[in-house]
């Protein structure tokens, strides 16, 4: 990508930052510059935010068949680029290249999914309680959106939000990771590609996300934020949001339990637990089993098979054949892992796989961890209270469904939760009881398109894909007709 400064993309121009600020993006396999990219400020926020307000009115107008178009063309467009948004993704993310493919399909079908429902936002005519007067209910797009995404999905969590934000006729700017804005800038160039109108939709690159946030967020043109990441920074934008009472929707930590009962079919039991454990980035991913419960009856048999399929997944740069897990995003994140499988072995639990760094030949400039295994973890330990972000997995015990439930439940958290279980009557049972947003029931796929996703408690506000999903960037309007008599 040589010396050049990528450019952020305001009003449908390619624009350099004040003064030509810039900040690199790295390769997290071995720490090498992938590019330097224009490190936007206040004001390239507001020249972005005033770009979506201005094109709002137009937008908004479009008929909803029409803006489908658009949205139609962005995924037929994405999907004939995906292998070159898969490379910009393996590049400044680090995930496995096949893994990063899987990514780009997932993700441009949220264009598809919005595109149709925006011709299905209808409203109501409702019975009136009087015969001179006439009521009616509508949605209207909100208006111009800050959406502000992590880097784990540096493709799907841009498309789940600008898709129906745009679906619904209202702009966007986006914010991208600073450690992941190529792939941001990529859809962006697509979007331009297919002839989407200036300052419909807009990205402002910064390493200052804390600057940056506070500009975007405490704009008085925009009208709707959507966030995700950690709780913490959802709830410092909570703060924020709450001096011009903007509507909100978040999705933000998870502490995924995974639970194997006894009548489980054990072999995809550990087949889903290895998938939702570390082939999602890494383990660097929100819904990602967090916590491994296994029933005290199938314990002897579930565990070794487990730990045998853990030592088998190969960990290599992503663009190596056969990689199954890259690094992890940075320094910290692989020091925050260790610290947790360090301080739980100090605490009593077995530590039967991975546990330390890669540093050898391939691995020597990158972020890489060891697929960890941990046996004999209690529920105190804060390996299994914290959301871990890692390719570690604490392994614990249960007697009963009672029991593992409750268990399952006493976080703060509620994103995603797994468990495998034969018995019809047992899948209804926990499915209802778990305290989460997602539940997958022998299952360890994740969402897709047609269904709402998102979290209870300090897991989320609102929800994202299916229908839901795009009435999250309306507002709702009751008319009332008087007639004259």
């Amino acid at each position: 990508m040589g010396t050049d400064i990528e450019r952020m993309y305001v009003n449908g121009k390619w624009v350099l930052a004040e003064g030509g600020a810039a900040f690199d993006v790295l390769n997290p396999a071995d720490q090498t510059v992938v590019a330097r990219v224009a490190n936007g400020a206040a004001p390239e926020v507001a020249q972005a935010v005033e770009a979506a307000q201005a094109a709002f009115k137009e937008w908004s107008g479009l008929a909803p068949k029409d803006r489908g178009r658009f949205l139609l063309a962005i995924q037929e467009l994405m999907e004939e680029r995906r292998d070159e948004l898969a490379r910009l993704i393996t590049l400044e993310n680090g995930k496995p290249f096949e893994e990063a493919r899987k990514e780009v399909q997932f993700s441009l079908g949220y264009f598809g999914w919005f595109a149709e429902e925006a011709r299905r936002m209808t409203g109501e005519w409702i019975p009136s309680p009087q015969p001179g007067k006439r009521y009616w209910v509508f949605h209207q797009p909100i208006g111009p959106v800050a959406a502000v995404t992590p880097w784990n999905f540096p493709a799907t969590m841009v498309t789940r939000k600008i898709a129906p934000a745009l679906a619904a006729g209202c702009t966007v700017v986006l914010k991208p990771a600073s450690a992941t804005p190529l792939t941001a800038l990529a859809i962006a160039r697509v979007t331009q590609d297919v002839g989407l109108p200036p300052g419909v939709f807009n990205v402002v690159t910064t390493n200052r996300s804390r600057l940056v946030g506070t500009e975007l967020l405490t704009h008085p043109f925009i009208r709707k934020i959507g966030f995700t990441g950690s709780t913490e920074v959802g709830k410092w934008i909570m703060e924020i949001a709450a001096r011009q009472i903007k509507r909100l929707s978040f999705e933000l930590g998870g502490n995924a339990p995974f639970i194997v009962f006894d009548d489980a079919d054990l072999t995809a039991a550990v087949e889903g637990a290895v998938a939702m454990k570390y082939l999602r980035v890494g383990g660097q991913s929100c819904i990602c089993a967090n916590r491994i419960y296994v029933q005290r009856g199938v314990a002897d048999r579930f565990i070794p098979a487990f730990i045998d399929a853990v030592k088998r997944l190969r960990v290599a740069p992503g663009f190596e054949p056969g990689a199954q897990i890259g690094p992890l995003i940075n320094e910290e994140t692989r020091a925050k892992v260790h610290g947790l499988v360090q301080d739980a072995v100090k605490r009593g639990a077995r530590l039967v796989a991975g546990g330390h760094y890669l540093t050898e030949g391939v691995y020597a400039k990158g972020f890489f961890y060891a697929p960890t295994v941990l046996l004999d973890v209690t529920d105190d330990m804060p390996i299994a209270r914290e959301e871990i972000f890692g390719p570690a997995a604490p392994i614990l015990t249960f007697d009963t469904e009672e029991e593992v439930i409750r268990r399952a439940n006493a976080t703060k958290f509620g994103l995603a939760a797994y468990f495998y279980a034969r018995d019809m009557t047992r899948v209804v049972r926990v499915s209802e009881q778990l305290e989460y947003g997602l539940v997958g029931a022998n299952d360890a796929a994740g969402y897709t398109h047609e269904i709402p996703f998102g979290g209870f408690k300090e897991s989320g506000l609102g929800r994202e894909g299916g229908h839901e999903g795009i009435e999250e960037y309306t507002e709702v309007k009751s008319v009332v007709v008087s007639l004259p008599s």
